[in-house]
């Protein structure tokens, strides 16, 4: 990677080769970006670098309370998000998040500069992140952390693919001595959700020329629940069923026994960060971590009037049926390694390194049947019954990277810097076993079938050069160009150009502009299953994936995917009126051509024939279905849906980012500090019209429609703002810090194209109290969303037409009104009464307690 330009991040800059006259050049700014910012008055955001940067020490992390490191950043980046999703099977595995509302491949993350792998997980739900796949930073253990670097721009003229939206520099902890011992411990307001942590951090010095600190850390998490109450009126109308059977289940399983929350998670998590110096300018670097991660949620329940029969295999004999849930448990394996050296050569700084790193996922479904094995097996059709748990088959994604960068100084005020990368990936669908996915899989998640499984590979390599030059004392500017080239795409060069001036040394103008791209997904290319998802006013439904180099796909003239093209324009002010006081504003506008989705299931023209069925109207359905291209792909194999991969769209997203900071401020004998940061979305929406493939376009349908649209462009909080407090008074430190979750707005499958779902802005409240016992020993306590803050969602109307529909008192035959049956449609009839079966803007867990003992040696 690159470790020169002055705004990008690196794990450790090597000294200038020549004496630096000018005021501030590009080496003094990188050494502002790795200071350490572990004091306690340190300011968050630099104000004179070209482009904004968020600096976020381990202080700033644990005092969140938060058990993942996605889930800290989310409280304390206001342009970063994330979402936990109801039920999604191997989502739980790994939320979705994003920065700046673009979806989580377009942030790339490192690790002391160096790329992490992705996850092998592609989300293919309807949540937000749908259609992408991110790397796991929850893996990373929050106490191995020494800072984090958050750059708010685009980046892939620095670093290739997937920078578009940003990039995420996770800081390793580097000391050579000492270490901590920390336990922890919480549970939420229910009573559920019982989480307990050992970490173990220990730096090691070798000799007087190196270190090795390593991290261990291992934690145990329990379900927590949170169902709403089922209507019985949706339910008989989603299942043919009558009042009198729901209720008379309802009145025993008022949730319907759906267990909706946050699933029950372990983890166990190691990592070494190390380097040693063997001569003036040469030194040896490396780190590696390992996480392994179990998840156990559930699907929806199987209602007896949904499944009127478990064959006998999953209840007691003797004992009446109620149904049974299927339970998702998910095995994640993340891993990762550097070396590398630095060393001079012939008056540059050099660079060299390899990277390898890999994420593998193991699914498997219990306390559930294969419905058609079981069948068969009953009417004596076949002899083999079905199992009642079943391995499903997984993912798995390996990369292995060479950088190979050099900088230098080459006069007082010009630097440059050159560098490539070389990167091999390889993907696969890992098969499941036989049951999990014959005559219609194992009931809730149908296995990977072996023709959908194989490997698959790339390659790619890219040449970057760029030079910062010190016009002035006052006047910086610098330029990137990248040359990159894949082997199953193509190529791709991007520039990037970035100023800033000081008109005075407490005002400072910034700005960039760039163009980006981002390469397809060897998942996005290749992924092909087929998957039980939730239908509204259907219940669950089979869908079926193909993948983009198909039959099938080029039977419906799906193209082949082409990498995403960015242009990213930032411009920014840096205000420090005074030591203790920064201010920074930036506006920025990305606009993304071709951008890669997931599109909606398409479904087929002709209707089958329903009832008593009469040969004329077989074969009138025969030739429909001969004379249609879709059903042609979709009939034979038992698909009521398909879905692909497709270049579908150009998005423009606008906004600000603001950060103000204020330190040292005298109260009560203390020292306050205090932090206001936010993000408004100025637009983030479609430009022009949808790239549909022709095959689908004639058929009058479309791969987006209103639901992924909204799980694009409008799922995520219109503004979130952070409000924060921090005093320190003698061995205490208090703080108080309220997030604001702006709106968002859904329009969930089903929902009358009249709607929409309104989520409606929040405010959540943290505290934390952090007492030194001494000078070895802290204890902390948090009380996360303190006053017990969950979504809130309305129904808005769009259009006279829609407030027709919620303002009628009209009945259908089950009960209820125009609004009740929207309302259960987006719901499940009432089992996501909180969040909605896409998941809300915040959790919806409520409030919760955490604490924990540290212990420094």
């Amino acid at each position: 990677m690159l470790s020169a330009s002055p705004y990008i991040l690196a794990e450790e800059v090597q000294p200038a080769a020549a004496p630096v006259a000018a005021e501030q050049t590009a080496d003094d700014i990188q050494k502002v970006v790795i200071v350490s910012t572990g004091s306690r008055g340190a300011q968050r955001t630099l104000v004179d670098t070209p482009v904004p940067i968020d600096i976020l020490s381990a202080r700033e992390l644990t005092k969140t309370g938060q058990s993942t490191l996605d889930k800290s950043l989310q409280f304390r980046v206001p342009s970063f998000n994330t979402v936990q999703t109801p039920v999604n099977d191997a989502t739980s595995l790994l939320d979705p998040y994003e920065i700046r509302n673009m979806g989580p491949s377009r942030v790339l993350i490192l690790i002391n500069g160096k790329r992490k792998n992705s996850s092998s997980l592609i989300y293919t739900q309807t949540s937000p992140g749908r259609g992408e796949s991110g790397a796991d930073i929850s893996a990373i253990p929050t106490d191995a952390i020494k800072r984090i670097e958050v750059l708010r721009d685009g980046a892939s003229a620095q670093y290739g693919s997937d920078a578009i939206a940003g990039v995420v520099n996770i800081i390793l902890k580097d000391a050579s001595e000492g270490g901590s011992i920390t336990a922890r411990g919480g549970i939420t307001h229910e009573s559920d959700g019982e989480m307990g942590g050992l970490s173990l951090n220990k730096g090691i010095a070798l000799g007087d020329q190196g270190f090795v600190n390593f991290t261990l850390d291992v934690s145990k998490t329990k379900l927590s629940n949170r169902p709403g109450i089922v209507d019985a009126r949706g339910d008989a109308s989603d299942f043919g069923a009558t009042i009198k059977d729901v209720q008379a289940f309802l009145a025993i399983k008022p949730d319907a026994g759906n267990i909706n929350g946050a699933p029950a998670t372990e983890a166990a998590k190691a990592l070494v960060n190390s380097r040693y110096d063997l001569a003036d300018g040469v030194s040896l670097y490396g780190n590696a971590a390992y996480v392994h991660k179990k998840i156990d949620s559930f699907a929806n329940y199987r209602t007896p009037y949904w499944r009127p029969t478990d064959y006998g295999l999953l209840h007691a004999s003797g004992t009446p049926y109620l149904g049974y849930v299927p339970s998702f448990i998910g095995k994640l394996d993340d891993y990762n390694a550097t070396g590398g050296v630095k060393f001079p050569l012939g008056g540059w700084n050099a660079d060299v390194s390899l990277t390898y790193g890999g994420n593998e996922q193991e699914y498997g479904v219990s306390n559930s049947i294969n419905r058609g094995m079981a069948a068969d097996f009953a009417s004596g059709a076949s002899k083999v019954q079905s199992p009642t748990s079943f391995a499903a088959g997984g993912v798995k994604f390996e990369h292995y990277v060479f950088n190979g960068d050099v900088s230098k100084q080459i006069t007082p005020t010009v630097s440059a810097y050159a560098g490539t990368e070389l990167r091999h990936e390889k993907y696969q669908v890992l098969a499941g076993e036989e049951a999990s996915y014959i005559k219609g899989g194992a009931d809730s998640y149908a296995g990977n079938d072996p023709i959908n499984s194989f490997p698959s590979s790339r390659s790619n390599y890219g040449v970057y050069g760029g030079a910062t030059w010190d016009i002035s004392d006052k006047w910086l500017i610098d330029g990137t160009g990248r040359y990159e080239k894949y082997t199953d795409f193509g190529s791709a060069f991007v520039w990037k150009a970035s100023s800033r001036f000081k008109v005075s040394d407490s005002i400072t103008l910034r700005g960039s502009a760039s163009t980006g791209f981002r390469a397809p997904s060897l998942a996005q290319t290749f992924t092909q299953k087929a998957q039980y998802s939730f239908v509204a006013g259907a219940g669950i439904q089979v869908s079926g994936l193909v993948n983009n180099v198909s039959p099938e796909a080029a039977a419906l003239t799906v193209p082949k995917l082409t990498a995403e093209k960015s242009n990213n324009i930032t411009v920014g002010l840096g205000l420090k009126p005074d030591n203790d006081t920064s201010i920074t504003i930036d506006y920025y506008h990305i606009k993304v051509k071709d951008r890669i989705v997931l599109g909606k299931e398409i479904k087929p023209v002709c209707t089958p024939p329903t009832g008593t069925v009469t040969p004329a109207m077989t074969a009138a359905y025969n030739a429909c279905v001969a004379a249609s291209p879709l059903d042609k792909v979709m009939v034979p194999k038992g698909l009521v849906s398909l879905s692909f991969f497709v270049n579908a769209l150009t998005s423009i997203t606008s906004g600000i980012d603001y950060v103000v900071s204020r330190k040292n401020i005298p109260f009560a004998d203390g020292k306050l500090t205090l932090n206001l940061s936010g993000n408004y979305s100025l637009k983030n929406e479609r430009d022009g019209a949808v790239n549909n493939p022709s095959l689908v376009a004639n058929a009058g349908q479309s791969v987006l429609d209103a639901t992924q649209e909204a799980l694009m462009f409008t799922s995520r909080p219109k503004f979130k703002t952070i409000i924060g407090a921090d005093w320190d008074y003698k061995d205490v430190n208090l703080s108080l810090n309220n997030t604001v979750f702006g709106p968002t707005y859904f329009h969930q499958a089903g929902l009358d194209s009249n709607l929409e779902t309104a989520f409606k802005t929040k405010t959540v409240t943290d505290f934390a109290l952090n007492y030194n016992l001494n000078k070895s020993t802290t204890l902390s306590f948090n009380v996360n969303n303190m006053f017990n803050v969950t979504p809130k969602w309305r129904i808005r109307a769009m259009n006279a037409a829609g407030q027709q529909i919620l303002d009628s008192t009209a009945r259908d035959a089950y009960g209820m009104t125009p609004a009740e049956v929207q309302s259960n449609l987006i719901t499940f009839n009432g089992r996501y009464s909180m969040v909605t079966y896409d998941g809300s803007q915040f959790s919806q867990l409520g409030r919760s307690f955490a604490a924990s003992l540290n212990y420094r040696f």
